[in-house]
């Protein structure tokens, strides 16, 4: 079989929007070629949904594009431009490892970025290898794959290739390539880019371009790019508030890691939180708590506040009237976070309706579980299941008396508690990628060769809400450590 008709098998059926876009927001360049490219792990209902073969895709063809070393047919590949506010300092970045191969047309007609993560060098490397190691792209694999499970909107990944190649960080590791999927890779920082260095044109174009890659319907809007920021916020106050919501801690929220598809993107520190803690960070370089769980509604907001900046120009003739538009539309963000979180945290309890004193019984839940170092998952699970012999905070008089309020407050509502049950049951997962388990199955995967843990622990996360036997043991905590656990950018 010839190269060429092994890979029109595959299904591969590339557009390049992005390419069409002004030059200076890109450089076209190939992926550098690896020396022995090998599939690792290829997600088999992720294919079939983009339309892709995925027996044909294990093909040593297919495996040589997923690591780089060909282009598929149709594919443009190239490096995107763009800035960011990296811990709250500008500056001119890029994708410096990744290249974007083009965007798939599924059979449905839906659009999505395919991009290689690890590909090598970019004008935009900024003194890098462009490549990345085994291990955080299979981290990277495992967890957005859960997010995805979660019902979060987030970036997936296809495959991971590990290259027959080290690279060195600390040490000398093995090299991958990540194939990621996306909505799109429209940032934040993409704007920001534009913003700086671009024409008011090019900052007009790529407006147009996101409107109508994302936001077709209110493309017609008389103040389309008004609109447009409005939109942004929104998905980000419904993003946001599920992280809040499963404990997620993104970990590197800079306005080039916010995405204006309103998907999660990049999963290098991140980690879901244990005993609940708003204080709580496990990013190695978050010395001073910028990105702690607590914080992170009001990085949204600062993050949308520069993403509005750089719309002023758009926004009205009169920059007086420009910057009263938009701090109007980034106002209203912590009103949308907050009732959508609100609305999440009234189903975890059962309550499908609304009275004022809603948010003070959840306050004073998350404030018990402060205070005798509850685990986030597991107390909700408990609550769900009304099991509630392992937790010491279910034993104190303050938890007697909350429930009370809980069972008259569930008693003032139409529905059943059958129904509250079940509604429990559905926003409360029974198991997360348990931080310990994550690094349980990066070992064997990297050290040992062993790929089967973290094949069960993906088989066990792809059904959250399942609250299944087989896994009540993973939803069990970690032994304790006198080391806080501690995550890396994986850079």
């Amino acid at each position: 079989m010839s190269d060429k008709k092994a890979l029109n098998e595959v299904g591969w059926n590339f557009d390049n929007s992005y390419a069409r876009l002004p030059k200076s927001l890109f450089t076209s360049l190939n992926p550098t070629p690896v020396s022995s490219p090998k599939l690792i792990i290829l997600n088999y209902t992720l294919a079939n949904s983009l339309g892709l073969d995925a027996q044909a895709l294990q093909s040593k063809e297919s495996v040589s594009i997923l690591g780089g070393n060909q282009v598929p047919e149709g594919a443009l590949p190239l490096a995107q431009a763009y800035a960011g506010h990296q811990f709250g300092h500008f500056t001119m970045l890029g994708d410096g490892r990744a290249l974007l191969l083009g965007e798939q047309i599924t059979p449905l007609g839906e659009r999505f970025d395919i991009q290689l993560k690890g590909s090598g060098r970019t004008p935009y490397s900024r003194g890098g290898d462009g490549r990345a190691s085994l291990g955080p792209m299979l981290r990277e694999y495992i967890i957005s794959e859960a997010m995805y499970g979660l019902g979060i909107a987030t970036t997936r990944s296809l495959a991971v290739v590990s290259t027959g190649e080290r690279v060195f960080r600390e040490t000398d590791l093995p090299g991958a390539v990540l194939t990621r999927v996306a909505a799109s890779h429209l940032r934040v920082g993409t704007f920001q880019y534009v913003s700086k260095w671009g024409t008011l044109e090019e900052l007009r174009t790529l407006a147009d371009y996101t409107l109508q890659r994302h936001f077709p319907n209110v493309d017609a809007d008389e103040n389309r790019y008004l609109s447009l920021l409005q939109e942004v916020i929104k998905r980000q106050a419904v993003l946001i508030a599920k992280w809040q919501l499963i404990g997620f801690i993104h970990g590197v929220m800079n306005t080039d890691n916010m995405t204006l598809s309103g998907e999660t993107i990049d999963y290098g520190p991140c980690a879901f939180m244990d005993t609940y803690d708003p204080a709580t960070v496990f990013s190695s370089i978050d010395t001073h708590g910028r990105y702690a769980y607590g914080n992170q509604p009001k990085i949204a907001a600062w993050n949308l506040a520069r993403f509005a900046e750089t719309l002023l120009p758009l926004l009205h003739v009169n920059q007086d009237e420009s910057v009263k538009l938009a701090q109007d539309a980034i106002a209203g963000f912590n009103e949308l976070y907050h009732r959508n979180w609100l609305t999440g945290m009234r189903a975890k309890l059962g309550i499908f309706n609304e009275e004022l004193q809603d948010g003070s019984l959840i306050e004073d839940l998350l404030t018990m579980m402060q205070k005798y170092h509850g685990d986030y998952t597991n107390t909700f699970s408990a609550l769900t299941f009304d099991k509630k012999e392992e937790n010491i905070l279910f034993g104190t008089t303050e938890f007697t008396q909350w429930q009370e309020l809980w069972q008259e407050r569930l008693g003032r509502q139409q529905e059943p508690k059958t129904l509250s049950h079940q509604l429990m049951r559905n926003s409360n997962p029974g198991i997360i990628p348990r931080n310990h388990r994550v690094e349980e199955a990066l070992e064997a995967a990297v050290k040992h060769g062993d790929y089967s843990v973290m094949e069960r622990l993906l088989a066990i996360l792809a059904d959250p809400f399942a609250h299944s036997p087989e896994q009540a043991e993973y939803s069990k905590l970690p032994t304790p450590s006198a080391c806080p656990y501690r995550t890396f950018c994986g850079t």
